[in-house]
């Protein structure tokens, strides 16, 4: 997306105010003591996880769970979607330090289960391929017995980019399609609905356990979501979650409507018929939410498959 259109966009996104939320937006805070260990030595060591970062709303019950996840790659990134937070800019040098620091963290905090997430990096030859296997490789070595999930970009669906990746062997291997045909290309410009599934697809091809999610409330349809599920499914997709969209700022997409709790669960619901081995579906819900969980119900369903 140029510089102009990106503008023209966001101006366009401003001329609508920032949604007031319905009663059921809200976390309760619900502290424990893994919670609160981890919350210590994380003040303690500076350590940095998007959990607190981005202020997630479960961050009580996945750092209780020993969960966390790490963004790499730095804060900018090289393309442009118009829910996401994250800026888009020109990103800094590589940092091939980055996966050691990472794992370590993993270790300081004793996580049973990571998630590692990252912005685009269309500026490099390999778009960050390179850095998402290594800090697998380095987190699995100081942490053999910790659940490792990355929540990768497309890389251009190129299969040898996807291939250095899956050949580290993540737990799972998660690629967000986030929205429906009709209106991805307006949410996610530099993005591809039919790319995304493929990327699902040569993961499911390569043995991983495959997850993605899906966010309400951009302007898509009832049937347009379950079309989607079933596509999803098609491609080769083990997990999914469904969240409900909340605009980060007023230059964002605006909310085109709430979910109501509800629905959430018929959205669970239709999604174990239509064959998903683990669904998590809520308006707070977030695609690494109780991740260990998820992973779990794919490893017993993969279990269950080949048992019988």
């Amino acid at each position: 997306m140029t510089e102009r259109k990106l503008l023209r966009l966001e101006v366009r996104n401003t001329q609508t105010p920032i949604e007031r939320k319905p009663e059921w937006i809200k976390t309760r805070l619900r502290t424990g003591p893994e919670y609160t260990a981890i919350r210590a030595l994380v003040d303690r060591e500076g350590l940095h996880t998007v959990c607190q970062e981005a202020g997630c709303p479960n961050i009580y019950e996945c750092w209780e769970d020993r969960e966390a996840t790490f963004l790499i790659g730095g804060e900018q990134c090289t393309r442009r979607c118009d829910f996401c937070q994250i800026d888009t800019g020109k990103p800094a040098p590589l940092d091939r330090d980055e996966p050691r620091r990472v794992a370590e963290s993993v270790q300081a905090m004793e996580l049973r289960y990571a998630t590692v997430t990252g912005v685009a990096r269309d500026d490099l030859d390999d778009e960050g391929a390179w850095l998402y296997a290594e800090t697998v490789r380095q987190i699995r070595e100081l942490n053999p017995d910790c659940g490792i999930e990355v929540l990768i970009p497309d890389f251009s669906g190129k299969p040898d980019l996807l291939g250095e990746v899956f050949n580290a062997e993540p737990s799972v291997l998660a690629h967000n399609l986030e929205t429906v045909p009709r209106i991805f290309k307006r949410i996610r410009p530099a993005f591809r609905y039919d790319r995304s599934l493929d990327v699902i697809t040569q993961a499911r091809a390569a043995g991983l356990v495959t997850k993605s999610n899906l966010i309400l409330g951009l302007g898509e349809t009832d049937e347009e979501i379950d079309a989607a599920l079933i596509d999803l499914h098609g491609a080769g997709c083990d997990l999914i979650t469904i969240t409900q969209y909340l605009r980060p700022t007023p230059r964002h997409h605006p909310v085109e409507r709430w979910v109501a709790p509800d629905d959430f669960v018929a959205w669970a619901d239709r999604a174990r018929a239509i064959g998903f081995a683990g669904v998590m579906s809520g308006p707070l819900v977030r695609s690494s939410y109780r991740a260990g969980r998820l992973y779990a119900e794919a490893v017993a369903a993969r279990s269950s498959r080949s048992a019988t």
